[in-house]
């Protein structure tokens, strides 16, 4: 069998692929993936035998190409990076295809931080983005908030099933049930990031209820006071 990789490639914008990505894709043989990761590296794919799957079929899609590899090298492209709301897929494909080299990519948390301008290391990342339950993580938001950490949250778009559907309105209704002050609290939601598409709302939390977003958003409640070097003279003073 031929090597097998899982790459990230970026938020949306051909300019997030990084260079490695760029050329495990430009010496590879087959690209599986899905219609909005596939257009982002559209223009690497150029003489490549390309597979477009959905949730719904990727599983027939891996099990027949797994026979037909040989030696030849398949890229699995996801959204963003690789290690993070992917675990579900990219656990399937280690099942399948055994040994695969994960390539990490931008995602789409670090280019809402930078936005925002808050630093990931005092925030909490939270991803909603999952299949399993997600009540625990509702806990954890609210725990985070009230520890007074900025968080960067990926909400879960599932339309078809209303009660799994916790995207910003969701949010903003599940936290005032909960006794948060949604009408003070500062949030800022970006969608499709990085692509012409993209857009961004600051309000507060309340100001969410009843709006529709797209997908592709990410929420980041940014509770980070400023904290320069500044503050610690200690270090380079006598």
């Amino acid at each position: 069998m031929g090597k097998i990789y899982a790459v990230g490639v970026g938020p949306g914008s051909s300019k997030y692929v990084t260079k490695i990505v760029k050329e495990i894709i430009q010496n590879c043989d087959i690209v599986i993936g899905y219609k909005y990761t596939l257009e982002t590296i559209q223009n690497l794919l150029e003489g490549k035998e390309v597979h477009e799957v959905t949730m719904s079929n990727q599983e027939e899609s891996y099990q027949k190409i797994l026979p037909n590899l040989d030696n030849r090298s398949l890229v699995i492209p996801f959204t963003g990076d690789v290690n993070f709301s992917e675990s579900e897929v990219v656990d399937r494909l280690i099942e399948i295809f055994g040994e695969i080299e994960i390539i990490p990519g931008i995602s789409s948390v670090q280019v809402a931080a930078s936005k925002a301008k808050i630093p990931l290391d005092k925030s909490k990342v939270i991803t909603m983005h999952v299949t399993a339950s997600i009540e625990e993580k509702k806990l954890e938001l609210q725990k985070a908030l009230i520890d007074g950490l900025s968080v960067i949250l990926i909400p879960r778009p599932w339309p078809k099933q209303p009660e799994k559907h916790f995207m910003p309105s969701e949010v903003a209704v599940y936290l005032k049930k909960n006794n948060f002050s949604t009408k003070n609290m500062k949030v800022h939601v970006f969608e499709n990031l990085t692509t012409e598409k993209e857009a961004s709302f600051v309000g507060t939390v309340k100001d969410l209820e009843g709006m529709e977003f797209s997908d592709l958003s990410v929420m980041v409640f940014n509770q980070t006071e400023l904290d320069s070097y500044m503050n610690y003279k200690w270090q380079w003073e006598n």
